[in-house]
């Protein structure tokens, strides 16, 4: 399948849609989520393209749902569907099933379904879901204490490309890489030239890094994780709770990841922290220990008694001495105490190791001075160092803990979307148990639905009475307000639904027909206007054309216009649908009136009125074969009849709609 082949992808959103990596196998396991994730495509949009991708595939016209109440009822089944879904990618990935006439897409969805109705509902499950999320690309990526260099301009083009976290430079001999290792931490050289060249710095040589690219960038890799760290634990723990196989090793993947921080820095090594900890605390530790030899010299001066004979004080004033004289001669001894305190903060504050403290000695000179100050060249020999050994350790760390990770990239993409797949699974097999559901039969010309539930009514389901009904062709459907018959109509337009879309139905059995189009004509609020009438019989002449891989469900058409115009027009559309061998349902309470106008004999089935009790209307839900049912009013006057003491008004009334009450 090429991109251009679905609809509504053109030049420019095919271009978008390769940056992805497989970009065709994305379509067509529906991954709404990763289309969405390109710039300048919506949710929506995202939807709509992997629709039109799995209709290509199935060389699916499109056009099953016909009508604005088709379409209403279809949507709400899939947020009925999508309530049932944990995560945001499921919800998108279910708005890929859609009701249609292709037979290949219907078995696809079906295998999909029963697999699903097999998943074991845990709440477990469902409470690890919530954190899970699609696989994100991190972020850019730049390491700027390390390069790479080359001679060649060839292999700089292909170090641009294969590395665009690092800088890659132009060097023409040992000497250029030489400068480069003074102003970078680390140079890697990729031209074999170099090998055995002497430099002074940390200088590799290694022609084949493009091979390897976790050795000299792994911060690439630990990127990618930090970015999913969350979603990947959480997916190992859908896994391990639904007791579902794994795509990789999840001990290994846990154990990496409780070495990787969430900035994508190494984390639980001590040594690593504690040189961390040096650098950054290394001017405030100096400080403090200034302050530390500066106050116990400051005591030592306070509490002694300096006597300096005549001769002495003119032999240092001769010399040109000063109080650093003084303090030699004098307070030699306290003045080494107070530098040992200031060296022995430096090394405590900052848990300095045996060769770091020789270096950190020098920070303090052993000539006497008063206040005793800092040698800034002896603390950035110390920071050099430190930063020096800080990175190397990290350096390594971080392409050990890359290098362990490299392998898992694939396995821990595959991870995620397992469990997301599972959420979609899981969100119709909810949906499956919640609403009693079972697999539909699609065959012939009628439906025949036992025990159906719709689950649009508002009412909880479990309150919902069950309904039985089938029709052979075209119908009339007759009842009283109230008493049922558009909740019939919905139901058989949910089951139509979901039959098409290839999952299973609200209802003990049932078999629909296999049919290309559903028309479903919403009551018309109130008589219309001259144009609008003209347009909905023109509709109508279109739907009889063809109509027999048509299901037709209309409620109470007559409503369009005049009641006696009205039965006649409807019973020449019935005629024209029975003609063509379509199946359909019309709710009318014009149902004897039509069948009176039509040209053959019209099935008229009837939801029976029972009666009336406390003012409320009782009635059996499932329509009767052969019943043109009573009228609300025709209850009424019988309830009063049956109530007054001179029942002969109401007695005549009912006379009028027939002695046999029909």
């Amino acid at each position: 399948m090429e991109l251009e082949d679905v609809p509504g992808v053109g030049a420019k959103t095919a271009e978008r849609l390769r940056e992805l990596d497989e970009p065709v196998e994305t379509l067509r396991r529906g991954d709404v989520a990763a289309v969405a994730s390109l710039p300048g495509i919506s949710t929506g949009r995202a939807a709509r393209i992997v629709r039109g991708a799995i209709r290509a595939r199935h060389d699916d016209p499109g056009g099953f749902l016909a009508t604005d109440r088709a379409r209403e009822v279809s949507d709400a089944v899939l947020g009925l569907l999508q309530e049932r879904a944990v995560t945001t990618h499921a919800k998108r990935r279910l708005a890929t099933l859609y009701p249609t006439a292709s037979a290949s897409r219907i078995a696809e969805v079906s295998a999909f379904a029963e697999r699903a109705r097999e998943r074991e509902i845990d709440p477990a499950v469902l409470d690890a879901l919530a954190d899970v999320s699609p696989v994100e690309r991190p972020g850019d990526v730049t390491v700027r204490d390390r390069c790479l260099a080359t001679a060649d301009a060839e292999t700089y083009r292909e170090a641009q490309a294969a590395f665009p976290e690092l800088s890659v430079e132009v060097v023409e001999d040992a000497r250029g890489l030489a400068d480069l290792a003074r102003g970078y931490a680390s140079v890697v050289a990729l031209d074999e030239a170099f090998a055995g060249v002497a430099v002074e710095g940390d200088v590799t040589v290694d022609p084949r890094a493009v091979e390897h690219p976790e050795e000299h960038v792994p911060e690439r890799t630990l990127a990618f994780f930090a970015t999913n760290r969350a979603s990947l634990r959480a997916a190992a723990a859908v896994h391990r709770r639904a007791g579902v196989e794994a795509p990789i090793e999840l001990d290994t993947l846990e154990d990496a990841l409780d070495d990787l921080a969430a900035d994508g820095s190494v984390a639980g090594d001590e040594e690593l922290g504690r040189l961390s900890t040096a650098v950054d605390d290394l001017d405030a530790a100096v400080s403090t220990a200034e302050s530390v030899a500066n106050d116990a010299l400051r005591g030592a001066i306070e509490e002694r008694d300096v006597t300096i004979e005549g001769a002495d004080l003119l032999s240092l004033v001769e010399r040109g001495a000063g109080v650093d004289s003084l303090l030699s001669r004098e307070l030699a001894d306290e003045y080494a105490a107070a530098i040992g305190a200031a060296r022995e903060h430096v090394a405590d504050a900052l848990a300095l190791r045996d060769d770091e403290i020789e270096i950190a000695t020098r920070i303090f000179g052993d000539e006497p001075t008063y206040p005793v100050e800092r040698r800034e060249e002896a603390v950035s020999r110390l920071r050099e160092e430190l930063v020096a050994e800080r990175d190397r350790r990290a350096a390594k760390r971080k392409r050990d803990l890359a290098g362990r990770l490299a392998d898992l990239r694939a396995g821990a993409t595959d991870l995620v979307r397992d469990a997301l797949e599972l959420d979609v699974e899981l969100a119709v097999a909810r949906f499956c148990e919640e609403y009693d559901c079972t697999a539909a039969e699609r065959a012939g010309t009628g439906f025949e639905i036992e025990g159906g539930r719709s689950p649009l009514l508002d009412v909880a389901f479990d309150e919902v009475e069950p309904v039985d009904y089938g029709v052979d062709g075209v119908a009339l459907l007759s009842g009283v307000n109230s008493g049922g018959k558009t909740s019939t109509l919905d139901l058989v337009a949910v089951v139509v639904v979901l039959a098409h879309m290839g999952l299973p139905v609200p209802a003990e059995s049932a078999r629909v027909p296999a049919v290309e189009e559903l028309h479903y004509h919403a009551k018309s609020q109130g008589t219309l206007d001259a144009g609008a009438f003209e347009s909905t019989l023109r509709d109508f002449a279109a739907l009889a054309g063809g109509a027999d891989a048509k299901c037709v469900l209309v409620d109470e058409l007559e409503s369009i216009t005049e009641p006696g115009a009205s039965a006649k027009i409807v019973a020449g559309i019935l005629e024209a649908l029975h003609g063509a061998g379509a199946t359909g349902v019309f709710v009318s309470h014009l149902a004897g009136e039509i069948r009176g106008a039509a040209d053959y004999d019209v099935d008229v089935d009837g939801i029976r009125a029972v009666g009336l009790e406390g003012g409320e209307l009782v009635v059996e839900r499932s329509p009767e074969k052969d019943l043109l049912a009573r009228s609300t009013p025709e209850l009424i006057v019988e309830k009063l009849a049956g109530e007054s003491d001179d029942p002969g008004f109401y007695e005549d009334l009912l006379e009028k709609f027939g002695a046999d009450g029909t």
